[in-house]
């Protein structure tokens, strides 16, 4: 790539404005057209819903928390916090902590906080919330970096929610253990300059490498998924939707309440959980909506394989299955300068979530709203989220 195919955008990001990724394979992307109707409108409604759960798959398995243990309790800045664990049925226990302001006894509306992926698997609930310890110096620094320098779970506990953060499928407690990450992908990543395998923030070496291989792994974690008839996108919903029946069963939540927000892969998965729940009264999406066509041949490589479910783009495009459950309310938020997708794209996908809505009768339940800056969920944005959760979940003053 060379230096003038990036711009700085003078929010400290950059953004890549001609590499394309296919090089002399670029008309491959409207050679194979005549395969297929590739990317049809799919409107909202229960056939989309359906053919969602279908395409990602692991459908038709118990989605509800296995031995549930609470590990300890805390309280701290106005937050009471509980430290809960549970099994999925595979794999490590699922290490998740439940924030709510202290000293109020009603039941509350619930949100899910979704972390995102940032191409940093070591952490993960860590990244938006603060638990019954001090956190790890880099995750200071990536909440400056992306959270407006806060653990922005708790500030919205704050508010008057109940809210669960747990870690997901291939992230923090439910991570791989590095050994058993394949040796020669351990050796690619070995390679990479120190400032790659860092990734966004200063983190050990130890950290940075575990980062830096799994980043290749994810590749691998997907064949397995296509082999047992399943998808990322479809693994991690479906540990999100047990998450969100224990967050519903719990005595303190108003289960007729509750909803689920994100920035980037967090975003990702709200989009997915929207799409495969029936529970979720409300849905907020940040750094995370473009369409595919917006995508191709310059911002396809970056992004993770939850945001590309094999066999989807033959039913529809991204907006479609984020928009299949309207007219259930959905924000979404758009930086105007996110280096992931082009402005193009993202204003696209805001045009048809707008038509989908439009379509149902109910166009003032999408929300699109437009930010200067680079990839980021910030204080002003989550001003702006955490009203429009409130409007719509209506939580005890």
């Amino acid at each position: 790539m060379d230096d003038n195919d990036l711009n700085d955008t003078g929010s400290g990001a950059v953004r890549i404005a001609a590499y394309a990724h296919l090089g002399i394979y670029s008309d491959w992307v409207t050679a194979v057209k005549p395969e297929g109707p590739a990317l049809p409108m799919s409107p909202p409604g229960p056939d989309t819903c359906q053919r969602v759960r279908e395409v990602l798959g692991m459908n038709g398995l118990p989605e509800e928390p296995r031995a549930v243990t609470v590990e300890r309790r805390w309280e701290r800045d106005g937050v009471t916090g509980e430290e809960v664990s549970w099994s999925v049925g595979y794999g490590p226990r699922t290490a998740a902590w439940i924030l709510k302001p202290a000293g109020v006894q009603q039941p509350l509306p619930g949100l899910l906080a979704l972390h995102d992926h940032g191409g940093f698997k070591f952490f993960g609930k860590e990244k938006i919330a603060t638990g019954p310890e001090a956190p790890h110096s880099a995750m200071q620094a990536y909440q400056a970096m992306y959270y407006g320098g806060r653990a922005f779970a708790n500030a919205l506990a704050r508010e008057g929610f109940v809210v669960l953060v747990h870690d997901t499928f291939l992230w923090g407690s439910r991570r791989f253990p590095l050994e058993t990450i394949p040796q020669a992908l351990r050796n690619i990543a070995a390679t990479y300059p120190v400032s790659e395998r860092e990734g966004p923030v200063d983190v050990p070496d130890e950290i940075a490498s575990y980062n830096a291989a799994t980043e290749l792994h994810e590749a691998v974690v997907e064949k397995y998924c296509a082999l047992l008839g399943t998808t990322l996108a479809g693994v991690v919903s479906y540990e999100d939707r047990i998450a969100l029946n224990y967050l519903a069963g719990r005595p303190d939540v108003r289960p007729a309440d509750l909803g689920c927000l994100g920035l980037s892969g967090g975003g990702c998965r709200s989009a997915l959980l929207l799409a495969t729940s029936g529970r979720i009264g409300a849905a907020h999406i940040a750094g995370m909506m473009s369409t595919y066509r917006g995508l191709l041949d310059h911002n396809v490589s970056t992004h993770t394989w939850m945001f590309f479910p094999p066999l989807w783009p033959r039913y529809g495009d991204w907006p479609d299955l984020a928009a299949c459950r309207a007219p259930v309310p959905l924000l979404v938020q758009y930086d105007l300068d996110d280096w992931l997708y082009t402005v193009e794209g993202m204003r696209a996908a805001h045009t048809r979530l707008q038509d989908h809505y439009r379509s149902v009768g109910a166009a003032e339940n999408y929300e699109g709203e437009f930010y200067p800056g680079s990839h980021k969920f910030d204080l002003p944005m989550q001003e702006a989220a955490f009203a429009w959760l409130k409007r719509h979940l209506q939580p005890a003053s």
